[in-house]
């Protein structure tokens, strides 16, 4: 179980002296509880979302913490590999494995893109459990790919284990695909176990752990992180589009000809879209329905708050309940996008997703893109082909979608696809894998015309946060800790 420190430090400088000064008394689970618990803070307060990314002093903090840990590990765990099996293995640092996300499908697309290895993919719990029978399943006829979990305990208990298990299986490469507050991954891959290693950037949005680590390779997934990390945090970093294997690039399904209105779609956890933001993604899906007076899928569980809510909007504006049709999960968006006919894919709002949008492209949809008021990485504009349609007022994409037709989407199918085609194949990803170095991937620049209103953003926020922004620290927070009971 992860718990919480009593007192909290009032800035960085303060934390860090703090955890010092634990470690100087050999309190090592106490200085990773002092991290976990900052990290989880901020990035439980929406105001700091997209605002803060990255914090050199806390890295340092985390290296300190490994290598003091490091020096005290005692006999080394057996390695989990049978003997006799010579084949190079990687390990996969992460702090929770679950069915839906993205973040877990990049781990299983890096795994399959190397079939000749061994893969090691060793979880902190950190995050809260993993669903360990859903992966054991999925790659049960696999004799190359294992997985293990820390132990139950404390910080300190994970720590030692990851870094001594780390030891015994010898990685030719470690890709850590840390949560924002896992303060165990991070500081047990210091330089002095003398491993290879990237650390993918995929908790892009909020303050994580690990961006400046400089002995890992740093990877950003999209054109956004990479001009940020790189032009404002001054990181030396890697760009390594998402991918994802191509499911039919066919539009005959969506470009059918048929009767009726518009069908449009988005995938979306509550994460995504449950958040204190001027524009309620719950509250403009009736509307959406009323201007295009067609169909809704949405993908991707909500709360039962969002879905009462959206319901009885729908009934006030006397909208047909099996208008929107809710799927809380499924093995394929790309599929399921195609199996409904959609027209359109409505990129979420206010966080951006970016493997669904890669989905929606490929399956060869054309998709309309959020401007969020302040932050490039929360648009994701980037991700989309530049000629996407893009909306900052609710009342903009209504009037947009209120006057689309197939005829004036059909131009847009192909440059969907073609976005697909470009930087998204598997085959970016495998030639990445075989020789980084040697594969030099275009980084899109960034989209022209954004113009981040701050000013907006601050008058709506002093008008309207404050109780939303407790209530939603609250009820995040106290899930958030349920689920670390869990583990």
């Amino acid at each position: 179980m992860v718990g919480n420190v009593s007192k909290q430090a009032g800035s960085v400088r303060l934390l860090v002296a703090q955890a010092e000064r634990a470690l100087s008394r050999g309190q090592i689970n106490h200085a990773l509880l002092l991290v976990h618990d900052f990290v989880e803070r901020i990035i439980t307060d929406p105001i700091c979302t997209a605002q803060v990314f990255a914090s050199r002093s806390l890295d340092q903090l985390c290296l300190h913490i490994g290598r003091q840990s490091q020096s005290g590990l005692g006999a080394i765990r057996v390695s989990p590999w049978p003997s006799g099996d010579d084949r190079p293995t990687l390990v996969y640092l992460v702090s929770r494995l679950q069915r839906s996300g993205g973040h877990s499908r990049v781990v299983m697309d890096v795994i399959r893109a190397q079939p000749d290895k061994r893969h090691l993919v060793l979880s902190t719990e950190v995050g809260g459990p993993s669903d360990w029978d859903y992966f054991t399943q999925l790659f049960a006829t696999n004799d190359n790919v294992h997985f293990a979990r820390a132990p139950r305990g404390n910080l300190q208990t994970r720590l030692t284990w990851i870094q001594s298990t780390l030891l015994a299986s010898h990685p030719e490469h470690v890709h850590l695909f840390n949560h924002h507050q896992d303060s165990v991954a991070v500081a047990a891959l210091v330089p002095e176990l003398g491993l290879t290693g990237s650390f993918y950037h995929h908790g892009d949005h909020h303050l994580c752990l690990g961006v400046h680590l400089t002995h890992l390779t740093h990877v950003d997934f999209h054109p956004m992180g990479y001009h940020y990390c790189r032009d404002v945090l001054g990181v030396s970093n890697d760009y390594l589009p998402l991918t994802f294997a191509d499911q039919d690039g066919s539009s005959e399904s969506t470009a059918a000809v048929r009767n009726g209105n518009l069908t449009t779609a988005t995938a979306a956890r509550s994460n995504k879209v449950e958040i204190p933001y001027y524009a309620s993604y719950v509250d403009t899906i009736p509307k959406i329905l009323t201007a295009t007076g067609g169909k809704h899928i949405h993908i991707g569980k909500l709360t039962p708050w969002a879905m009462r809510r959206i319901y009885a909007q729908m009934r006030r504006l006397q909208i047909d309940k099996d208008r929107l049709v809710y799927i809380q999960w499924t093995p394929s968006v790309w599929k399921t996008l195609q199996q409904h006919k959609v027209d359109v894919y409505l990129a979420s709002f206010p966080y951006g997703a970016g493997l669904t949008l890669i989905e929606a492209m490929g399956a060869g949809i054309p998709v309309i893109m959020h401007q969020h008021m302040y932050s490039r990485v929360l648009s994701g504009l980037e991700l989309a082909y530049p000629e996407a349609f893009r909306w900052s007022e609710p009342e903009d994409l209504l009037a947009h979608l209120a006057n689309l037709s197939r005829a004036r989407l059909e131009p847009e199918r192909k440059l969907s696809r073609l976005r697909y085609e470009r930087f998204h194949r598997p085959a970016i990803l495998s030639a990445y894998l075989r020789d980084p170095d040697s594969t030099k991937l275009p980084v899109p620049p960034l989209a022209s015309g954004f113009t981040p209103r701050y000013d907006e953003w601050a008058a709506w926020a002093g008008n309207q946060l404050t109780l939303a922004r407790l209530l939603y620290q609250f009820a995040y927070r106290s899930w958030r800790r349920l689920r670390r009971w869990a583990s």
